[in-house]
């Protein structure tokens, strides 16, 4: 029995994850983004994987436009096959449209790292102990997965490479697409604007700081001496 839980758990976190995707193509369309409200700074990283995206999108219309002529003659076939091939584009598309529309997030109480529709992480400000401009390619054989957690530290690369280093002071819980929960100490993500993210990320931890000091001041000056 609790093989077929963890089943149904997986066929749930599936699908609801085929939702966000299809979802994130309306938002495309719309030119809308998922999660960027007032006060808060979206950090894209789509742009590392546009071209390869895009390129193997046209080539899943080639081949659908070659398939449809040479199952002209096998309706029944020809009708499968284009439903499973324009289902594939547009996964490619989601795919794509999920890493525009899904930002990183940057606000005054946290970071909020991403991967499209597949992973969604929460860092508060007051646990990043550094950030940093950290250019990496992880290696071959986990280049191509979605997260890949390993001795505390979670990649979450975009075309092979991260760019951003954001070590902790304590971990945070992250969750995988089919429910792997991973404790990270140190996150390592891609930005388009590497260098950019990592000061947009110091300035909000410096901001929040200052306001905790001030706090601490005004706390101070609230104590009447006995």
């Amino acid at each position: 029995m609790g093989g077929v839980g963890r089943d149904s758990g997986r066929g749930r976190r599936l699908l609801a994850y085929e939702k966000r995707w299809m979802a994130s193509l309306g938002l495309w369309v719309a030119r809308r983004r998922h999660g960027v409200g007032p006060g808060r700074q979206p950090l894209g990283y789509a742009r590392a994987q546009a071209p390869m995206l895009y390129g193997f999108a046209f080539v899943c219309v080639v081949e659908t436009v070659g398939v449809g002529f040479l199952l002209a003659g096998l309706p029944v076939a020809h009708w499968i096959m284009l439903v499973l091939d324009v289902y594939t584009v547009l996964v490619v598309l989601g795919f794509q449209a999920a890493a525009v529309t899904r930002p990183h997030v940057l606000g005054p109480d946290g970071l909020r790292v991403r991967n499209g529709a597949l992973l969604d992480v929460w860092i508060p400000l007051e646990r990043i102990a550094s950030v940093r401009y950290d250019l990496r390619f992880p290696k071959a054989e986990t280049a191509g997965r979605q997260a890949l957690e390993r001795d505390g530290v979670l990649e979450v690369a975009v075309a092979a490479q991260t760019c951003v280093t954001v070590e902790l002071t304590e971990p945070v819980t992250a969750v995988k697409l089919l429910g792997q929960r991973v404790a990270a100490r140190s996150i390592r993500f891609h930005a388009d604007e590497g260098r950019a993210a990592v000061a947009a990320v110091k300035a909000a931890k410096a901001a929040v700081e200052e306001q905790r000091a001030l706090r601490g001041e005004e706390d101070k000056g609230l104590v009447t001496p006995v």
